[in-house]
């Protein structure tokens, strides 16, 4: 399963909570960071946006905010370099997803995936639109995908790294992202509890189902639709 969304969009705090759930029920988890886990060169990459982006160092929190410069950075040859290092992460996501159920865990959790580097793309554009749609080509659609949506103003209130108008835009991708991609639920802005409650609920779903290693990986274990969309109001 996989959780994607802006930053500041409690990601890591439903990754923990379903943690938790995962090993009192008895499950055995693992979870894999994209940067650390998937991205290829993921150092020479930070290392590269410190140095010709003077980006600073660190993550973002209310009373340490910091100035990002790394995938708002526009123009047509970041375009272009981000899409040639994307084909190669998600190269290398698909072997991982490959191999990733032959180290003796019940349940593999990505804590970003493929969507995040996509919606850092002008989904607005055909060529997008077609890039994204040849890599989700690639690489085998999770059983369970989130992507957890947020107002921009307070997700970077929660972490403050990036611009607000850039949040905003990223935000937009995403959701585009999710009309393009069978079998992402998007969960709207709630409580932190009523995000969790939503989960649990669909991971429950899922676990319930029997799985089958005959099952063609077009097959998730949960369907929830193209625009599909999980809220209580």
């Amino acid at each position: 399963m996989s959780f994607s969304g802006v930053d500041g969009s409690g990601k890591t705090t439903q990754i923990d909570a379903l943690l938790v759930w995962l090993r009192e029920a008895g499950l055995k988890a693992r979870v894999l960071r994209f940067w650390d886990d998937i991205a290829v060169l993921g150092r020479m990459r930070e290392a590269m946006s410190h140095t010709l982006f003077k980006s600073e160092k660190g993550i973002g929190s209310p009373g340490n905010p910091v100035q990002r410069r790394d995938k708002n950075v526009g123009g047509w040859y970041m375009t272009a370099s981000r899409m040639y290092l994307y084909s190669l992460d998600a190269a290398r996501l698909a072997l991982v997803m490959a191999t990733a159920s032959r180290k003796k865990a019940d349940v593999v959790i990505f804590d970003r995936f493929l969507y995040d580097e996509l919606a850092n793309l002008d989904l607005s554009t055909r060529l997008a639109q077609e890039y994204a749609r040849m890599l989700l080509r690639v690489v085998r659609r999770p059983d369970v995908a989130f992507v957890l949506d947020a107002d921009p103003a307070q997700a970077r209130a929660r972490k403050p790294e990036y611009p607000l108008d850039f949040i905003q835009r990223n935000r937009g991708a995403y959701r585009t992202l999710v009309k393009l991609t069978e079998g992402v639920t998007l969960i709207e802005p709630l409580a932190v509890q009523d995000v969790t409650d939503l989960i649990l609920r669909e991971v429950s779903k899922a676990l319930e189902r029997p799985q089958s290693r005959d099952l063609s990986h077009e097959q998730p274990l949960l369907h929830t639709g193209s625009n599909s969309s999980l809220t209580s109001r």
